[in-house]
C-alpha cells in the first residue's frame, strides 16, 4: 500500500515550483501519495507545468509560512496555520504517514515536537544526517536540533541512529563512535567523556572515539555527537565537497591535454559528484519523535524532494521507530536510566542548522 507523505512547499530556496516537482517525480516513480501543503495558487500553477497522477496528489491551502529568520517555537506558537504545523498536524490526527519540510529546520523540529510529542525515553529529538565514506554510508547525529548536551542526550542519539543505520541502510550491528579530539577514551570534555562511560557499559557495538579525520573513512557507521558540533562538521562537508568540485573544474579548463583527459574520465566525475551530492540522500530524519519527519536542505532540487519523501516511506515501511524503541528498552533493563526527568525533560528552542 502507498505511504502516503506530507510536503511543506513554502520551505526552501528554490519556491514552491521545484518543491513541487520533486513531489511529482515521486508519485510517478514511487509508491506514495503525496499532500502539497502551501499556497494553493502558486501550488496549482506549478501543478501545471508537472503532469501528475491526481489520484495520488492532492493539496491543502495554507495561509501562513514561516521563514527563516524567525524564531522557531515562537512561531509554531503564533502561527497555527503556517504550512508546516498544518502538515504535522496532519501527521497527528492520521491523515498523512510522514512529513517532509525543507524550510527553517527548527521550526520544522519545533512543530514535530509541539504536534506529535517524543518517544517514551527520549529526552531531545534530534537530526540525523547520512554522510558519504570511502566504504559505506554513515549516520551522524545530531546535526542541528540541539546544540547544549548532557551525556544521556548523546547516548540517546547513538541508540537512534544506530536503530536507523540497521533497519534504513542494512547494516546488522553498526558500529558507533563519539566524536572527540582524541581516539583515547580519557579525551575530550566532560560531556564526551562522561558519555563514553555511558556507550561503555551498553550492549551497543560502541568502538569508542573518533577523531574528525575518521568520517569519511566508513570504519564506522554512527558519529554520535552534540548538535553544534555535527552542524559545523555537515557545513564544513558540504563547503568542501562543492569546492573540490568547482576546483576540479577548474584544473580541467586549464589546457587542452587537461580537457582531453576529463573527456576521457567523465563518467568517474559523474559518479564522484553523485557520491558527495546531498541530492542523492534526500533529506535529514528527525529522530525521538512520535511519528516521522525529514528536513531537507534549503537548496535542495527536485531530486533531492523526491529522494526525502522516498527516504520517508522507508521509514514508514520499516517501522524504524519500532526499532528504535526495542534498543531504548534494552538499555533502559540493563539500568541506564534513559526515563526523562527535571531539567532533562527541556527540549532545545533553537536549532544551529
Amino acid at each position: 500500500m502507498a505511504v502516503h507523505v506530507a510536503l511543506d512547499v513554502m520551505g526552501g530556496d528554490l519556491g514552491p515550483g521545484e518543491l513541487v516537482a520533486g513531489a511529482v517525480q515521486a508519485v510517478n516513480e514511487l509508491d506514495v501519495e503525496v499532500t502539497l501543503l502551501g499556497d494553493a495558487n502558486l501550488i496549482d500553477k506549478a501543478l501545471a507545468a508537472h503532469p501528475a497522477d491526481k489520484r495520488r496528489i492532492r493539496t491543502v491551502h495554507t495561509s501562513q509560512v514561516i521563514t527563516m529568520e524567525e524564531s522557531p517555537f515562537e512561531a509554531v506558537r503564533r502561527k497555527k496555520d503556517a504550512s508546516v504545523v498544518r502538515a504535522f498536524g496532519l501527521l497527528k490526527e492520521g491523515g498523512v504517514e510522514a512529513v517532509v519540510s525543507a524550510g527553517n529546520s527548527g521550526a520544522t523540529m519545533a512543530a514535530a515536537i509541539t504536534r506529535l510529542g517524543r518517544m517514551k525515553q527520549i529526552s531531545r529529538p534530534g537530526i540525523a544526517s547520512i554522510f558519504p565514506t570511502l566504504k559505506r554510508p554513515l549516520v551522524m547525529m545530531d546535526v542541528g536540533a540541539n546544540v547544549d548536551c548532557r551525556p544521556r542526550h548523546l547516548f540517546q542519539f547513538g541508540i537512534m541512529a544506530a536503530a536507523f543505520s540497521r533497519v534504513l541502510l542494512g547494516i546488522e550491528r553498526p558500529a558507533i563512535g563519539l566524536l572527540s579530539i582524541g581516539a583515547e577514551g580519557g579525551k575530550g570534555n566532560n560531556l564526551v567523556r562522561n558519555a563514553h562511560e555511558l556507550f561503555s557499559r551498553s550492549s551497543l557495538n560502541f568502538v569508542g572515539n573518533v577523531e574528525g579525520r575518521d568520517t569519511f573513512l566508513g570504519n564506522v557507521d554512527v558519529i554520535v555527537c552534540d548538535g553544534f558540533v555535527g552542524n559545523v562538521c555537515l557545513k564544513v562537508s558540504e563547503g568542501l565537497a562543492e569546492a573540490l568540485m568547482t576546483m576540479l573544474k577548474d584544473e580541467m579548463a586549464g589546457s587542452f591535454r587537461a580537457r582531453l583527459g576529463y573527456l576521457l574520465a567523465r563518467p568517474a566525475f559523474a559518479n564522484f559528484k553523485k557520491r558527495v551530492d546531498y541530492a542523492e540522500y534526500g533529506g535529514a530524519p528527525l529522530l525521538g519523535l512520535n511519528g516521522t519527519g525529514i528536513v531537507c536542505h534549503g537548496r535542495s532540487n527536485s531530486v533531492a524532494i523526491k529522494n526525502a519523501i522516498r527516504v520517508a516511506s522507508e521509514m514508514v515501511r520499516h517501522e524504524v521507530n519500532t526499532h528504535i524503541q526495542r534498543l531504548l528498552d534494552e538499555s533502559d533493563h540493563m539500568g541506564l536510566a534513559l526515563s526523562r526527568s527535571g531539567e532533562d525533560d527541556m527540549v532545545a528552542t533553537e536549532s544551529a542548522a
